[in-house]
């Protein structure tokens, strides 16, 4: 077996070339990983809404959108997924993680909330790509491994696009006349898809976890540097939690969502100020477009968690 550029000369810019096709690997990777969340997302919002004759504008709402802006949403955060640094997105990882621990000790046992699984696209993103690099790191077929898992992720996320659209246009006449199979599995088993996502997800970023704190710990050369960057990092995220928590309570709807990423980011961005690197500072805005980009493409399905 022979790795991707082993047969290349070796060129001044060859390795950065390498560099930057695995970087754009790890964030489709990561970007088809949000696009499967989203896909059974919408199909799940979208069949409780056809059983609630309340909703049907919003089932229509969701009917409505078009395939070009999904496939545009993947694209777009693949580019910024490619650009955030791995520290950035490990301290996005983890922010994301207490914050969801917080918020489901908060709902109460056996409870879930849809509104956090849409709030966590581009965390699971940066999680994705974290684990990547982490799991990745070394490995003498590296570009080789990326693209079989990019492949993979791409097709699963094809295959998660076309249940929805399936569902979208199919489901209210499969649903009744019983003669599909995947509708009336839907119809039988839809309400474990939050069930199926949470276990998803608590497995992704239990993983995304341990690799951010190694690769955060990596660039520190003794115990006194990581101690120095740990308890401000500790301090400020717990104050943002309290805080988000407290927000959470006194208000809700779009303008909640869109102020508390502008909080945690610029929270993020003066911490780094003080103990990061000035590439870090620049990711922080990178990471801050994906957030707010994430958001707006999932607008629809937001608000009709919101009213649910």
């Amino acid at each position: 077996m022979f790795s991707l550029g082993s047969w290349l000369p070796a060129l001044p810019g060859l390795s950065w070339g390498w560099a930057l096709l695995n970087a754009l690997l790890q964030g489709l990777v990561g970007a088809c990983a949000v696009s499967v969340l989203c896909s059974l997302l919408k199909v799940y919002v979208y069949i409780q809404c056809m059983n609630n004759p309340e909703r049907q504008a919003e089932k229509e709402a969701i009917a409505a959108q078009r395939p070009l802006l999904e496939l545009l949403h993947v694209l777009v955060l693949t580019g910024v997924l490619a650009l955030v640094g791995s520290r950035v997105a490990a301290l996005v990882v983890l922010e994301f993680s207490l914050r969801a621990v917080s918020t489901i000790l908060s709902l109460g046992k056996g409870a879930h909330s849809s509104q956090l699984y849409l709030l966590c696209q581009y965390s699971l993103g940066c999680g994705v790509s974290c684990g990547l690099s982490f799991l990745l790191e070394g490995a003498p077929h590296r570009s080789w491994n990326l693209v079989l898992a990019a492949g993979l992720s791409g097709l699963l996320a094809l295959h998660a696009r076309r249940l929805a659209r399936h569902v979208c246009t199919l489901y209210e006449l499969h649903s009744r006349a019983r003669y599909c199979g995947v509708c009336i599995l839907l119809l039988a088993a839809g309400h474990g898809i939050p069930r199926l996502l949470r276990n998803a997800l608590a497995l992704t970023f239990t993983v995304a976890d341990l690799a951010a704190v190694e690769l955060i710990n990596r660039d520190f050369l003794s115990t006194g540097e990581a101690v120095r960057f740990w308890t401000p990092l500790t301090i400020c995220y717990t104050l943002l939690v309290v805080y988000m928590q407290e927000e959470s309570r006194q208000s809700t709807g779009r303008g909640l969502v869109f102020r508390t990423v502008m909080v945690r980011m610029g929270g993020l961005f003066i911490l780094l100020l003080t103990v990061g690197r000035w590439t870090d500072i620049l990711h922080v805005f990178v990471s801050l477009l994906g957030e707010l980009w994430c958001l707006v493409c999932s607008g629809v399905l937001l608000e009709s968690c919101w009213r649910q």
